[in-house]
């Protein structure tokens, strides 16, 4: 069959976009990582490899956990109203400011964390990046959600914002990217909700248990109890060599950047067969 003039610009138009597409594609991978740090156990993939490839975009509902109560059994870590359940590194007052029932990261005054330590539990946290676009890649819209200070599930404005994908918004930061980019516009309210596992060691200091993680980011599943390979250290490859307590602090990054978090609890799991079992 011979197209018609019509139907060949068409075609030759709409190849010339998807050519223009690829190559917009492949540059903005450039220069977004690293090619010179360890390969990751497991993978093909740097630490922080900008040619790994990017998840696939999925757009959530309007809603999802958004200012959800708390449960009946629920540690409330923040209600919108003090910042007496958190410290900063050095066990003293929390530093960032409060308003309109959030806290915004005061920057440059150091990361807080809860002044109780947890077993197993399942945690809700809701942020929102800036509303003003300031930076790129890393550096906009950056914070994160460490547990014990050492393991991270990464926060970051991953709306249009190529990074390279182990530290993109939810990502197992320097180990695994997300499965997919769920993230919403800069300056909405987002929401993780989180199960976090911490890990064992025997009484040689040998693992026994590595340390795991279920995210759920805007109602999408980003993990389902991914391990950690370690801790998550920056260019480098984490492992289990210093054994620490069995229980853990929930550390919030600053990374230099007002970011919000809002409506802040927390469950502990606990036990199969023993209901009134309290960790």
């Amino acid at each position: 069959m011979i197209n018609s003039p019509s139907k060949t610009s068409f075609l030759l138009l709409a190849a010339t976009a998807a050519f223009f597409a690829v190559s917009s594609q492949s540059a903005e991978s450039k220069g977004l990582g690293y090619s010179n740090t360890p390969i990751i156990p497991g993978t093909q993939w740097h630490v922080h490899d900008g040619d790994r490839p990017q998840p696939r975009l999925v757009q959530p509902g309007e809603t999802f956990s958004h200012m959800a109560p708390a449960p009946a059994d629920a540690i409330v870590l923040f209600d919108g109203k003090d910042l007496s359940k958190w410290s900063d590194g050095s066990g003293g007052a929390a530093k960032w400011k409060i308003q309109d029932g959030f806290m915004e990261v005061a920057p440059k005054t150091g990361s807080i964390q809860t002044r109780e330590r947890f077993d197993d539990f399942q945690l809700h946290i809701e942020f929102a990046t800036p509303a003003k676009v300031d930076g790129n890649s890393q550096g906009r819209g950056n914070s994160g959600i460490l547990m014990n200070g050492i393991y991270e599930v990464q926060v970051l404005d991953s709306y249009h914002n190529p990074t390279y994908p182990d530290g993109q918004a939810g990502a197992l930061y320097g180990q695994t990217p997300p499965l997919v980019n769920a993230s919403k516009a800069p300056g909405t309210w987002q929401t993780y909700d989180i199960i976090w596992e911490n890990p064992r060691w025997d009484d040689a200091g040998k693992i026994v248990k590595k340390a795991a993680v279920t995210v759920i980011h805007n109602g999408v599943v980003l993990h389902h109890r991914r391990e950690y390979i370690g801790h998550t250290p920056h260019q480098a490859v984490g492992n289990y060599n210093k054994p620490h307590e069995s229980t853990a602090f929930i550390q919030l990054q600053d990374h230099n950047n007002p970011m919000r978090f809002r409506n802040i609890w927390l469950r502990k799991l606990g036990s199969y067969d023993h209901p009134t079992e309290s960790h």
